[in-house]
């Protein structure tokens, strides 16, 4: 049964049959129809450009202002691009710089100045004066700078002029010779020998080369090392490392006696010289002398006195270059100073 409509005319809105459906407005929407208006239309009517998109408060880029002429978008920020991401490990060098000074990087090796404090050169804080005044030099260049890193183990530092070895593994040691030992590290013949004194460190795997030899009735300061250059260039006698001897021989030696040695005697073996000659002391029909030469053949100092006619009764030992034998006592070993290897290393050239 059907709900009159109300006097007004107007048809209640309860009743659902009296609104009109899409199909009985040929599809047309609510507003054409005489119904609500729609978002879209709404906005339009209220000059509103950005309900068109549905989007209320916010502005339609593409609409035009007040004066007709259409807005500019608004700049947009760059986007950085991700980085590409490569695992190949570049070049050594690839980026290497023209003007970077030569030496190690400073990543690498040891800072000079504890290199020097551990040499026993000086403390840090001296080693870094010494490097400010351009006393110390690495690998034939003169450093100023602080904080340089270099290899301990192939670098060569001089002070001075002189070399600091800064290799932990080397050794350089003085051995008091007594008399009646061979100088072999072993003997067949079961005699004592130098291999004897030194048998704990051989033991410990250091391997030691003795400088040269003194026969068995010689006695005094015999050099032990394991740098095996350093034993060669000081028993070759291109370099000419000097030896000193304290000589005592049979006999009140003539004024003329020193200056023949000095200018030269002719030997089996080639003539032979002393560099130095002094007469030290003459009692009870024998002599002290003192005499220096660079030569290293085999008994040569006895060979030379036996050539002037006053045979050697004893044969010490008591320098070799930088090194010098002192009150050590017979049959000991001491571990060289750095001024003394430095000596030695300068004199052969390393």
């Amino acid at each position: 049964m059907k709900k009159p409509a109300r006097r007004d005319g107007t048809p209640d809105r309860n009743n659902k049959k009296q609104r009109p459906t899409r199909s009985e407005t040929g599809g047309r929407t609510r507003s054409e129809a005489g119904g609500r208006p729609d978002r879209a239309e709404a906005g339009h009517r209220s000059g509103r450009p950005d309900a068109v998109k549905g989007k209320p408060g916010r502005p339609d880029p593409a609409a035009k202002n007040k004066r007709g002429k259409p807005k500019s978008a608004k700049p947009q920020r760059a986007q950085a691009q991700a980085p590409k991401i490569s695992n190949a490990k570049p070049a050594r060098h690839q980026y290497a710089d023209a003007d970077r000074p030569v030496g190690p990087p400073q990543g690498d090796g040891m800072r000079l100045q504890k290199v020097l404090a551990q040499a026993g050169v000086a403390s840090r804080r001296a080693a870094e004066e010494l490097i400010s005044q351009g006393r110390v030099e690495v690998d034939g260049r003169i450093v100023i700078e602080q904080g340089l890193r270099i290899d301990p183990e192939n670098a060569v530092v001089r002070v001075d002029g002189v070399r600091v070895v800064v290799q932990k593994d080397l050794v350089h040691l003085a051995l008091n010779k007594p008399r009646g030992w061979q100088s072999t590290m072993s003997d067949d013949l079961g005699r004592p020998c130098v291999g004897d004194i030194v048998s704990e460190r051989v033991a410990a795997g250091q391997r030691l080369f003795h400088v040269g030899r003194l026969d068995a009735d010689t006695e005094g300061l015999l050099l032990l090392t394991n740098d095996g250059d350093l034993a060669h260039r000081l028993m070759h006698p291109s370099f000419e490392v000097s030896k000193t001897y304290l000589a005592t021989v049979s006999g009140a030696l003539e004024r003329g006696v020193g200056k023949k040695l000095k200018e030269g005697v002719e030997l089996e073996d080639g003539p032979a010289k002393v560099d130095t000659f002094t007469l030290l002391d003459i009692n009870e029909g024998k002599s002290l002398v003192r005499v220096t030469l660079h030569e290293g053949r085999k008994h040569i100092v006895r060979r030379l006195f036996d050539a002037v006619g006053h045979p050697v009764i004893r044969l010490v030992r008591t320098d070799i270059g930088a090194v010098a034998l002192g009150d050590q006592r017979p049959g000991t070993l001491r571990v060289l100073g750095r001024g003394e290897v430095g000596g030695l290393y300068g004199a052969v050239g390393l």
